[in-house]
């Protein structure tokens, strides 16, 4: 029994170390780059009481380098002060009050193909409110999916992490992208399993994202981000997903109920599988990054393990500019945290519970 559970440990380990090592050295981050092109962006972003958040985005959006861009907010029915604030900048921006939801849409994509239908830029930049750009985000992103010839960039922000509730969940979602999936091969792989993207940064060339139908295209869908990356693959169009470094950042949630919410929202249904398969697989990742830790019946392979374990924790920590000491104490208790998510995720999602912005999904 105890040889069974080394080796099966030592498989899920061994993976995330050697993908892990592979994204600290190759893993794509969006750097400073100046740019020639001139063309319009449309920065497109939803709102839906987002109070805490909205200013600060705005600011971030209006300071950019970029100077030949639109910024458009929808407020999504919200019903705290959104709407009061975002009229501030309303000689800089453009306000859209958003529609009453159809059926069949899921609200963010309800909201997000009314911007677009709005938008008259040659590329639209879809961006939540709690993202905040560094001056040069824009002008790089533009360059980047000019040069690389991507019909969709997308972009996973630096998080934000203050609280301790925090950071059992949040750095989650690196650790499971950086530990899992090597991120060139999203561009430079045609195969259609290596796939990521993150819908609080999707940069479009503005033909691309018609062809494939917009946002009418993942009306239903809760994870739309990823469904997107899937129809480009699908299609044979060329995608980048980077990692955010300093020039674009997040701060997701900022206590663990909307933490464990979120993160739920989102964790079963991008897997794109069925229920079953999913909790065996984060059954066994959770499971396999903890028992070294407290097995020893063999004390070379424990401290092997955990010594890969420690290594992929720095490397991925590293390149997403998380705390590297923080992530690798709270460890274990992390992967608890990842098991008990992903029960919630998959009791929400079949029982149709999942809920955000106090709007059923």
């Amino acid at each position: 029994m105890v040889a069974t559970v080394y080796i099966i440990s030592f498989i899920v380990v061994s993976i995330i170390f050697v993908v892990s090592l592979i994204n600290f050295f190759s893993a794509p981050i969006l750097e400073v780059k100046s740019t020639s092109r001139n063309n319009l962006i449309s920065i497109l972003i939803p709102a839906r009481n987002e109070e805490e958040n909205i200013r600060a985005c705005l600011d971030s959006c209006l300071n950019q380098t970029y100077s030949n861009k639109e910024i458009i907010v929808l407020d999504d029915n919200s019903t705290d002060r959104t709407l009061e604030i975002v009229k501030i900048y309303s000689d800089r921006i453009k306000i859209i009050n958003g529609e009453k939801l159809p059926e069949g849409w899921i609200g963010k994509n309800w909201a997000c193909n009314q911007l677009a239908q709005k938008a008259n830029g040659d590329y639209l930049l879809f961006i939540d409110a709690d993202v905040r750009l560094n001056d040069y985000a824009v002008e790089s992103a533009i360059e980047e999916i000019a040069q690389t010839n991507s019909g969709l960039i997308s972009v996973f922000p630096t998080q934000i992490i203050k609280t301790f509730s925090e950071w059992l969940i949040v750095p989650l979602m690196n650790w499971i992208l950086l530990g899992f999936l090597p991120l060139t091969l999203v561009h430079n792989s045609k195969n259609k399993s290596f796939v990521a993207a993150n819908g609080q940064f999707m940069l479009w060339r503005k033909d691309v994202y018609k062809k494939l139908g917009g946002h009418y295209s993942v009306r239903d869908k809760s994870v739309e981000d990823m469904e997107f990356a899937r129809n480009c693959k699908l299609n044979g169009i060329k995608i980048k997903t980077l990692l955010g470094g300093n020039l674009i950042y997040c701060r997701m949630y900022s206590n663990l109920k909307d933490a464990i919410n979120g993160f739920a929202k989102n964790f079963f249904p991008g897997f794109n599988t069925n229920a079953i398969n999913f909790m065996i697989f984060v059954f066994v990742i959770a499971s396999a990054s903890v028992i070294p830790f407290f097995i020893w019946d063999n004390f070379v392979y424990s401290i092997t393990l955990i010594i890969m374990i420690i290594s992929s924790r720095f490397f991925i920590s590293f390149v997403s500019k998380q705390n590297v000491l923080l992530n690798i104490l709270l460890h274990p208790i992390q992967m608890i945290s990842l098991l008990l998510v992903g029960i919630i995720s998959v009791y929400k999602t079949s029982f149709g519970k999942l809920e955000w912005k106090a709007r059923k999904i």
